[in-house]
C-alpha cells in the first residue's frame, strides 16, 4: 500500500521555507506561510503532491525590540524530534568538494478529507559531517552567499536524491517556489544524462528537463533574486563545464542567476498576482510569464467564532471555499457578535503583553509585514498632527503594528525605529503598540481582530501580499494601495477603500506625501464616520469582504489553478 501511495505521488514542491505551524521554525514570513497553506490546500484537494525543504533546528530569529525599537536577534531553536519522524535513508552531496552527508525527516500534513502531503525535511546536522557542515541546516536565511548557495545546493540536488532513495520515482512536475530550489534543475540533467548512458550534459537534456519544471517567482524586489558570480558556483557545485555551458544556465556569461536558471528550465513560469505577473514579463522581457494569484487555507486563518458561524450557515465552507459567498445571507448580528469576539481575545492579548490599556470599543487598525522600506509601515505617520486632530474630532482610533526585520535589512530596524518614534510623538493621544515577534500564531489574531487592515506598499513593489486576504476571510475590511492581490479584490465601498492612485506613469512622480494625505482622506471622511455612525453599512462591507474576497483569495482556488495550468498541462 506505502509502495502504491508512493508511486501516485506526480507533484513535487520545493520551497526555501515552509510554514507548518507555529512551533516548528522553519519559516520567515509569507513566502514560508504561503507554502504551508499551499500543502494544507493539497491535502484538503487530494493533490498527489510531496513538499521538499530544509531543516532549521536554529529556525529563524526570535525578534526583541529595545525601548528604543531597535530590533535585536535571539535564537529560536525547536525540538525536531517532538513533530517529526526520522526517515532511515541517507544521500550524499559534494559540497565544494566535500561530501555532505543528509537525512530526512517526515511531517504529514492532513486534509480535511484525510489525505495526507508528505514533508520531507533535509537535515545535514550528522556526526559523518564536518562541525561547518552539519550547520549548513540550522539556520534560515543566515550567514553569506557562501552559506546560501552551498544551502541551495543541498536543497536542489539534495531533494532531488533524497526522493529518489524515499521511493518518489513517478514525479511529473517539479515546483520550484521562488528561485532558491533552481539547482534541483542540476539534478534532474544529470538524471537524463545517466538514462542515456551519458557522462556529460547536452542541449536535449536542457530540453528533457524543462518539460518537467514549475516555477513561480514571488518579487521584482532586485534583493529578492539570488546571484552568484561564477567563480563561487563552479568553487562550491564544482568544475561542471558541461552544466555551466549549458544555454540558460549562466547569466551573460558570469553569474548564476537562480531566477533566471529556473526561467530558462521550466516549461510554465506564472506571477503571483495579475499585476506582479505584468510586472515581471517587463523586468524579465522575452520570458511567457503567468499569473496565478495567491490565496491563503481558509481554515487555518478563519478565527474561532467565525469558523463556528461559517459550520452553521455555510456546513461545506471548508471542503468548498468558493461556497463563502454565501456568508452575505448570515445575520447581521451574528456576523458582528463573532467579530466582537475575536476583537476582545486580541485586545485582551495586548493589554496584558504591553500595558497599553487598548479598548474594545475603539476603531482598532492593524498594520503586520515584514518591516522593509519599501512596505512604508510608516505612511500613517507622515503628519502627527494631522492624524491626531482626525482621531479627536472625527472618532478615536488605535493602531497594533508587528513585523520583524531581516537581520542584515538596516533600513527596516530603522523602520521600527521610527514607528517607536511615532508612538511617543502620539502620546496618549492614540494609542499605539508593536508587538514583538511576529509569528503565525499573532498573525491570526491580529488579522481577525482589528476592524481594519491597513497595508502601504508602494506600488509596483508589492507582488502578492497574503496578510489582507486573511483579513478578509474574518470580515475585516482593507485599506490598501492599489498593488498586489489588492488590485483584484479592491471594490470601494465594498471590499474596503484604496489608497493613493495606484502606479504613476513616471518613477520620478512617486509622492508618498500624496499617499499619505490620501489615507488621511478615506479615514477622516468615510472609514471613521462610517465605523462609528452606521454600523450597520460597516457590517455589510464585513459580508462582502468574506462573500467576494474571502470565497476566492484562498489556496483552494489557487491550487486548482495550478492542478489545471501548470501540474498536469503537459
Amino acid at each position: 500500500m506505502q509502495e502504491l501511495l508512493i508511486e501516485r505521488r506526480s507533484i513535487a514542491y520545493f520551497s526555501m521555507e515552509i510554514g507548518i505551524e507555529e512551533r516548528i521554525h522553519t519559516y520567515s514570513g509569507g513566502l514560508g506561510v504561503l507554502a504551508g497553506d499551499t500543502i494544507r490546500s493539497a491535502a484538503d484537494l487530494k493533490v498527489p503532491m510531496i513538499a521538499v525543504t530544509l531543516l532549521y533546528r536554529k529556525g529563524y530569529f526570535r525578534q526583541r525590540l529595545g525601548d528604543d525599537g531597535w530590533q535585536h536577534e535571539e535564537p529560536a531553536p525547536w525540538n525536531v524530534e517532538e513533530f517529526m519522524q526520522e526517515m532511515p535513508s541517507r544521500v550524499q552531496v559534494t559540497v565544494h568538494g566535500r561530501i555532505v552527508h543528509l537525512r530526512a525527516w517526515k511531517y504529514e500534513v492532513k486534509g480535511v478529507t484525510g489525505f495526507n502531503v508528505p514533508v520531507i525535511f533535509l537535515d545535514a546536522d550528522m556526526p559523518e559531517n564536518s562541525q561547518w557542515d552539519r550547520t549548513l541546516t540550522h539556520h534560515l536565511y543566515g550567514g553569506d552567499d557562501y552559506y546560501r548557495l552551498c544551502q541551495e545546493l543541498i536543497l536542489g540536488v539534495g531533494g532531488i536524491r533524497m526522493l529518489r532513495e524515499l521511493g518518489y520515482r513517478s514525479i511529473r512536475s517539479f515546483h520550484m517556489n521562488e528561485g532558491h530550489a533552481a539547482l534541483l534543475t542540476l539534478e534532474l540533467l544529470d538524471e537524463e544524462a545517466r538514462i542515456a548512458g551519458r557522462k556529460q550534459l547536452i542541449a536535449e537534456d536542457r530540453n528533457a528537463v524543462q518539460r518537467k519544471c514549475v516555477f513561480t517567482t514571488h518579487t521584482i524586489v532586485p534583493a529578492g533574486h539570488d546571484r552568484f558570480p561564477r567563480e563561487m558556483a563552479q568553487m562550491v557545485i564544482g568544475q561542471r563545464d558541461d552544466f555551466f555551458a549549458l544555454d540558460g544556465v549562466l547569466h551573460n556569461g558570469n553569474t548564476l542567476n537562480m531566477t533566471r536558471l529556473a526561467l530558462n528550465l521550466s516549461r510554465y513560469v506564472n506571477g503571483v498576482a495579475k499585476m506582479h505577473g505584468e510586472a515581471s514579463r517587463q523586468l524579465f522581457a522575452g520570458y511567457t510569464i503567468n499569473s496565478i494569484t495567491n490565496g491563503v487555507h481558509a481554515a487555518t486563518w478563519v478565527s474561532e467564532p467565525f469558523r463556528q458561524l461559517f459550520d452553521q450557515y455555510i456546513p461545506m465552507w471548508q471542503r468548498d471555499n468558493f461556497s463563502l459567498r454565501y456568508a452575505l445571507n448570515i445575520p447581521k448580528d451574528k456576523v458582528w457578535d463573532a467579530h466582537l469576539q475575536a476583537k476582545k481575545k486580541l485586545i485582551d492579548f495586548v493589554n496584558t503583553q504591553t500595558g497599553a490599556e487598548l479598548d474594545e470599543n475603539v476603531l482598532t487598525i492593524g498594520f503586520a509585514r515584514r518591516a522593509a522600506t519599501y512596505k512604508r509601515g510608516d505612511l500613517l505617520f507622515q503628519d502627527i498632527e494631522h492624524l491626531k486632530n482626525i482621531s479627536t474630532h472625527t472618532g478615536n482610533i488605535q493602531i497594533i503594528y508587528a513585523g520583524k526585520a531581516h537581520p542584515k535589512d538596516q533600513g527596516g530596524k530603522e523602520l521600527i525605529q521610527r514607528i517607536f518614534q511615532a508612538k511617543q510623538a502620539l502620546g496618549n493621544e492614540i494609542k499605539l503598540v508593536y508587538l514583538e515577534n511576529y509569528n503565525m500564531t499573532l498573525g491570526a489574531m491580529m488579522t481577525a481582530g482589528v476592524d481594519i487592515w491597513l497595508n502601504t506598499p508602494e506600488p509596483p513593489m508589492e507582488a502578492s501580499g497574503t496578510s489582507g486576504m486573511k483579513a478578509a476571510l474574518n470580515g475585516v475590511p482593507n485599506l490598501s494601495v492599489p498593488d498586489g492581490w489588492w488590485i483584484e479584490g479592491h471594490i470601494e465601498g465594498l471590499t474596503g477603500w484604496s489608497i493613493g492612485n495606484g502606479i504613476p506613469e513616471n518613477a520620478e512622480d512617486r509622492n508618498h506625501s500624496k499617499d499619505a494625505d490620501s489615507l488621511y482622506d478615506k479615514l477622516e471622511n468615510i472609514v471613521i464616520p462610517l465605523y462609528y455612525q452606521d454600523r450597520g453599512r460597516f457590517i455589510d462591507m464585513m459580508r462582502y469582504s468574506i462573500a467576494i474576497n474571502g470565497s476566492f483569495f484562498n489556496t483552494h482556488r489557487m491550487m486548482q489553478e495550478y492542478v489545471l495550468n501548470a501540474y498536469f498541462s503537459c
